[in-house]
């Protein structure tokens, strides 16, 4: 008779103390990327653009590094999205820093950077560091001084948005410093003069309030060769401690893949699935049989049950954060799973790219 582990009675007695605010259960969760065979590319719901760009490449053809690094270069390149790339939200000294890695299948090498500022698309610095050195990680000025000498160009990319973003919360941190709180500053006696050119950004700051982020990009594709790779790229945490690094850059924890079994990244608390390494752990369950949407889940609960910070845990048992996984198979199949309901992730194969629903372990929305 097999007896339970340590780590099996941990998470069903986390399971067990949130039972009444409904936690998926342990049975083996459906999904429609179950069935999928072949060619595919996956990603966190706002690489939805990345998911298509990287089915074209490599069904085209291209290296699925390649592929995915071109997909996620479309989220780094947009100034809207302020988790990644030109744009993303700064640290707290407001400057932004980015992280990123690549991992290849087969060749089984990763590249990675973290803590690099002024160039915009770390994801394409980062396959440098995989294909052109014998190193996996660079950080901070040798990572700027290795994009240099790759030809890639210094910018500012803290935008006009994200810098009134970083003042406001600098601004309203607390009552006891010399900056005025939003709240604390006397209204003008006549119209205030704004360039027209800043006047739609600072509305769109005043009418919102203070965002606290946590946002990533992850992509994973197979060919139709069946080789695999993945990425993973972001600004990291919102108003970090400069030099702060998450899971992203870290191949284990944001990203990995083996191209005999598959792929997984991950999105949200990075230093929740940093103490798990949950994509090599969902890369691990899928090849002991899992399907990617079962292994997502799995690692998602001991996320749960390895939670033990007072401040990271509510009285019912459910956490204070959120942490979404992706995963594909080898044979096309593919999957996800977040924390709270309502979860959702990308994917593109011969239907086209889309938004799928993503498991959760608890079966209720995130509390506002």
């Amino acid at each position: 008779m097999t007896h339970p582990s340590r780590r099996d009675l941990l998470v069903a007695a986390s399971a067990a103390a949130v039972l009444g605010r409904g936690v998926v259960g342990a049975p083996r969760p459906r999904h429609t990327g179950d069935a999928h065979r072949g060619a595919v590319c996956v990603a966190s719901a706002n690489g939805l653009p990345a998911t298509r760009r990287a089915y074209e490449l490599v069904t085209d053809g291209y290296d699925p590094a390649d592929a995915v690094v071109q997909g996620v270069r479309i989220i780094e390149d947009d100034p809207s999205d302020t988790s990644v790339g030109l744009g993303g939200l700064p640290n707290e000294d407001g400057i932004v820093e980015l992280d990123a890695c690549v991992m290849h299948g087969p060749t089984h090498k990763c590249g990675a950077v973290a803590s690099l500022q002024n160039i915009r698309n770390p994801a394409m610095v980062a396959l440098h560091v995989l294909r052109r050195t014998d190193h996996c990680l660079l950080v901070g000025e040798g990572a700027l001084r290795f994009a240099r000498q790759m030809g890639f160009q210094e910018e500012n990319l803290l935008t006009e948005s994200t810098r009134l973003e970083w003042l406001k919360w600098r601004e309203n941190m607390s009552r006891e410093d010399d900056r005025l709180n939003d709240d604390e500053r006397d209204e003008p006696v006549g119209k205030v003069w704004v360039d027209p050119d800043r006047r739609a950004g600072l509305d769109r700051v005043r009418a919102r309030p203070i965002q606290h982020q946590t946002g990533t990009v992850h992509c994973s594709a197979i060919t139709p060769a069946g080789d695999i790779a993945s990425c993973t790229s972001t600004s990291g945490l919102s108003w970090k401690i400069p030099g702060r690094v998450g899971d992203s850059p870290i191949i284990g924890a944001g990203n990995y893949c083996d191209n005999n079994i598959g792929a997984a990244g991950s999105t949200g608390r990075g230093e929740a699935n940093l103490a798990n390494l949950s994509s090599f752990l969902i890369v691990e369950l899928m090849g002991r049989g899992m399907t990617p949407t079962e292994a997502c889940l799995e690692a998602a609960r001991r996320v749960v049950a390895n939670t033990k910070e007072h401040r990271l845990r509510r009285a019912d048992g459910t956490v204070t954060f959120d942490l979404k996984f992706y995963a594909l198979r080898k044979d096309g199949a593919f999957g996800g799973a977040t924390l709270w309901k309502g979860g959702s992730f990308a994917v593109c194969d011969e239907r086209g790219a889309r938004i799928e629903p993503a498991a959760s372990v608890f079966d209720i929305a995130a509390p506002e």
